[in-house]
């Protein structure tokens, strides 16, 4: 069902069922669905060709990778989360070569979602799932919002008022970050919907963060994917499905897709929300574009 979205929503509909958990992103120049898989065993970097609907494995040990984007270059930023053996970092890939490229691992807990603003700075959350979870040490458990330029290697806190920062995304003009707090969620069998399930909104001040605000509270579930349109509405992950938010707040409607993990614009013209189930994934056809 569409609920509150028809005049946004044209229809929706599965695209394959496999194993496809966090990280979707859409390249354009292959026609292509990147993401990362459960983390049952280990988790792979995986390729789904939307013209036949084949899927094939990038990376097959991806270090508990987590969220994906897209850099200026056409390179996937990955978040690893890391585990006992392998540090936690925000790598590279090359889409052609699968070279890898480590950007940043030191003073990292489990990076979980990321994106890269026009100038080519990253901005990732890092919250400390790893260790509620037991894949990560404890010495390393913290809840932080980073943004690291590439090109030179600084790496800075932005945040630290999150109970867990989770998914993330800018205003289409990039004056706006919009994050997700999880805190109500720490694992399988720890969930008190009394701890953080919002979004909040930052004011971006070049490379800093300032007026923090409320956007939406009581996010059923908890709140993963985050997405934006061209017009500024924010698309929200929930325990029913995807929630519309109107760049003020209100909601507008939602996807109904039980089980939603995460989800990203793509498309030829822009226009397509890929949805990842963890055990398929689906296209909701839009009338909007993806900023």
């Amino acid at each position: 069902m569409l609920a509150e979205t028809r005049p946004l929503v044209t229809r929706l509909e599965l695209v394959v069922e496999t194993d496809a958990h966090e990280g979707p992103v859409y390249a354009a120049d292959e026609h292509a669905l990147y993401f990362t898989t459960t983390r049952r065993g280990r988790v792979s970097i995986m390729r789904l060709d939307l013209a036949t609907s084949s899927v094939s494995v990038v990376r097959p040990d991806a270090n508990n990778a987590n969220g994906m984007v897209l850099d200026r270059e056409g390179r996937l930023v990955v978040c690893e989360q890391g585990n006992f053996t392998e540090p936690a970092r925000i790598s590279r890939l090359d889409r052609a070569t699968r070279d890898i490229e480590a950007l940043l691992e030191e003073g990292l807990s489990s990076p979980n979602d990321v994106v890269v603003a026009a100038d080519g700075a990253i901005w990732f959350t890092d919250p400390s799932y790893g260790v509620l979870q037991g894949f990560r040490p404890r010495s390393v458990a913290a809840d932080r919002v980073w943004r690291l330029d590439p090109e030179t290697g600084e790496a800075a806190v932005v945040a630290e008022s999150l109970d867990k920062p989770n998914g993330l995304a800018f205003a289409p003009d990039e004056s706006v970050l919009y994050v997700g707090d999880s805190g109500a969620i720490r694992g399988p069998e720890d969930y008190d919907p009394s701890r953080p399930r919002r979004v909040v909104a930052f004011d971006v001040a070049g490379d800093r963060l300032d007026g923090e605000r409320l956007f939406a509270d009581e996010i059923p579930g908890f709140p993963d994917g985050l997405k934006v349109d061209t017009a500024g509405r924010v698309y929200v992950s929930s325990a029913d499905g995807v929630l519309v938010f109107d760049p003020d707040g209100s909601l507008l409607g939602e996807i109904e897709l039980p089980g939603v993990v995460n989800f990203t614009f793509g498309g030829p013209a822009g226009d397509v929300l890929f949805i990842t189930r963890d055990d398929s994934v689906w296209a909701a056809h839009l009338l909007v574009k993806g900023a």
